[in-house]
This record gives structure tokens, sequence and C-alpha cells, in this order.
């Protein structure tokens, strides 16, 4: 049964994985998601187990759709040669060992360069290919910690908090994506493949954007603001009759806007809260009084009220919420996949649509090495080959 591609998009690229955990398998669920031909190259049962988590478990299912596995002993020199002979025909090659492993193995960009001159070859570490920390092991909330981020999370005096997301990952596994979309364009004029390398610590430097700019620009260092927009003032979370509900009031106009909403214009001449500056330096004292003005409502009815009178303002959700909100389900970013079983399981699709070529849901997480045999055919193997692979303990 020929295998289902999500997209047209990028159906003429061939990628071959090597990626584990979470930052690696973001990146390549982006190409995947969008038509390429990945194959996902697992070591065989016994050898080392290198997802970070249960194949069944949500994770998995969640970062290995619409992709084929194979198992490949990478350890034994069989197992490299077979590798280097799918080299000559793929396009990419995305890994997220530690620095010293592909070298040790003899898999890095340099070695497999010359295999193939025109291969993209991305790498995604904990702190960068060289350097006084390469070869430390790299988590997700130690790059938040040593990115800024948890310096910034968190109420005022909390001490450090992380976020709810492995956001150092996820960020570090989509730039490394965009890097590859950037070299393979390149490429169409060069005719020659190139190396990407990013880091967890690098995307969530990245992250820090206004924040990170702040300092470079005026010397200040952000502090944790808690629910508080730092710059845009009053714009935070605040409590209604029944819950809390954020509100964004950004600029005077938007200021006056709502103030004129919530019965509240004795506020706007008051002199603490007349000016930005003066509302930004008596922030704790005017969001008392938001409150005590919103009091008498509820958080649906704001929310209605404040958007009418162009006062962005929005509901606080729990997770179950969120999907079932009528403008989520409208957007469509869930998607069913159809299980081994035929029973239909949910996913996030991509948050970003095509019209010509869209990207779907259109394969289940593949067993482990469920596509091996079949991959290796596409890339020219005998059967004699392969059979002798298995033998030798390399499949």
């Amino acid at each position: 049964m020929p295998f289902s591609r999500a997209s047209k998009a990028l159906a003429r690229f061939t990628v071959l994985d090597l990626t584990r955990v979470r930052a690696g398998p973001t990146c390549v669920r982006q190409l995947a998601d969008w038509g390429a031909n990945v194959i996902k190259i697992e070591s065989p049962p016994g050898v080392e187990d290198q997802m970070g988590g249960p194949r069944e478990g949500s994770d998995f299912q969640n970062l290995h759709r619409n992709k084929r596995s194979m198992t490949l002993n990478l350890k034994a020199p069989e197992g490299r040669a077979a590798f280097k002979r799918m080299v000559k025909r793929a396009d990419v090659v995305v890994e997220n060992f530690r620095p010293d492993v592909k070298k040790r193995l003899g898999i890095d960009y340099k070695t497999l360069a010359k295999v193939n001159p025109r291969l993209v070859y991305a790498s995604i570490s904990g702190f960068g290919q060289t350097g006084p920390y390469a070869n430390r092991p790299g988590f997700d909330q130690i790059a938040q910690g040593m990115g800024g981020l948890m310096s910034i999370t968190g109420l005022p005096g909390q001490g450090p908090v992380r976020a709810g997301i492995p956001i150092a990952d996820l960020t570090a596994g989509l730039f490394a994506a965009i890097g590859i979309l950037v070299a393979l364009l390149e490429r169409e004029k060069s005719k020659k493949g190139q190396y990407i390398q990013t880091s967890l610590l690098q995307a969530q430097v990245f992250m820090l954007d206004f924040q990170g700019s702040r300092y470079l620009v005026k010397g200040e260092i952000p502090k944790q603001a808690g629910n508080n927009h730092p710059t845009s003032i009053p714009t935070g979370v605040f409590k209604t009759k029944d819950g809390y509900i954020n509100i964004a009031t950004a600029g005077q106009k938007t200021w006056q806007r709502f103030c004129e909403e919530v019965g509240a214009t004795a506020l706007m001449d008051k002199p603490d809260y007349k000016t930005p500056e003066a509302r930004s330096k008596n922030r704790n004292a005017l969001s008392v009084e938001i409150d005590n003005y919103l009091a008498n409502g509820t958080s649906a009815d704001w929310v209605d009220r404040l958007n009418k009178a162009g006062v962005p303002s929005g509901p606080i959700y729990a997770i179950d919420q969120v999907f079932a909100d009528p403008q989520v389900q409208h957007l469509g970013i869930v998607q069913a996949v159809t299980r081994k079983d035929r029973s239909k399981m949910k996913l996030l699709g991509q948050p970003v649509t095509l019209s010509r070529t869209p990207s779907r849901l259109a394969a289940r997480p593949p067993d482990l090495g469920e596509h091996t045999d079949v991959i290796l055919k596409e890339f020219g193997f005998k059967a004699r080959e392969i059979a002798a692979l298995r033998q030798a303990k390399v499949l």
C-alpha cells in the first residue's frame, strides 16, 4: 500500500530522520506535515531506547505522525554503510545527538557531504556544536533558565518559574525547520547543500525578543511582572464576578474606550492614571480599582462588551475549554488520524493554512521498523542485501 503524504508542498524531498525526544522530532514533524518523504531511522529492538517515552503515549503520537519508520543499527559498520548509501539519494538529514556522537559514528556533515554534496544537514543540540558547553546534555528547562525566561516568568518575588510548555525544545525545532527550508531554496540556485545548526539555548535567547532588546538597547534588566504586561498598562489578568479575564489596553485611545465601557470614566482624569507613565508607576493600585469595576459583571459578559467596544479581551481557559471554543473548532486545528485498529485519534494539525497545498494528518505514527523493507527497496537494496542485513542483526 503506497504511503499517503500529508501535502504536495514538500513531496519532492526525502528526509532521513535521526532525531529523538522532542526538539529534533518537532523539526522533522514540520517537514512531514508538509509532505516530505520522512524516514525515521530508529535503533533495532535491544540496541537502545531513543524515544524518551512510551511509543503508544500521546507525546510520541503527536510528534511522529506522517512519517515512516525503519530500523538500522548505526553502531554497526554494516548499518553505517547502508545509511551512507541512503544519504546518496536523500535531500536532508536531521539529528540531535550530542555533538561528539555523530563524529564518533562517522555520520557528521563533513563526512556525509562527500557522499552527497547536495545534502542539507541539520543539527540541533542543547548549547551549540562548539564552545565551552558544547558537550553538556541539553534539556528544555535548563535552557529556559540559562536563556533568561525563568527570571521574567511568574509573580514578582516568587522566584524563578518555568513556562508551562517546553518552549526551548519547540522553538529550536521550528527554527531548524526554517533553516532547512531556506537551505533547500538556496540549493535550487547553487546546487549545493549546507550545514545548519541551532540549539535550545540559541532558540530560548532569541525568544526573549523585546525583553532581550530592552537590555541590549537600553540596559534595562526586566523583572518578573506576573500577569501584568511589562510595558503596556493596564494589560493583564483582572477579576470579574465569576472568574478572571485578560484585558489589553495598549494605547491612550484604547484606555479611554475601556474606561467608558466599564463605567470608569472617573479614572481617566485621575492624575495617578491619566498618562501611560502614571499608570505604569501606579499599576498595582489601578488593578485593584479595575477589579472593583468588573465585579458587577461576569467574565463572558465583559469579554463580549469589551471586544465590541474595541478593547481586546478574552477568557482564560483550561485546556478542555480551549478545544470547546467555537473559534478554535472553526479554525480546524484539531484533526483526526486513523489508528492501526481503524479507530480515530485526534491530534493537533499545523497552525498555518495554504490554499493549494494544505497540510493534513495523512498517516498515523509508525510502529518500530514498520516500513524497513519497503524503504530499503526504494533506495535500491536487493532482497538478498536486506536479508544479509537482517542476518547481521543490523535491522
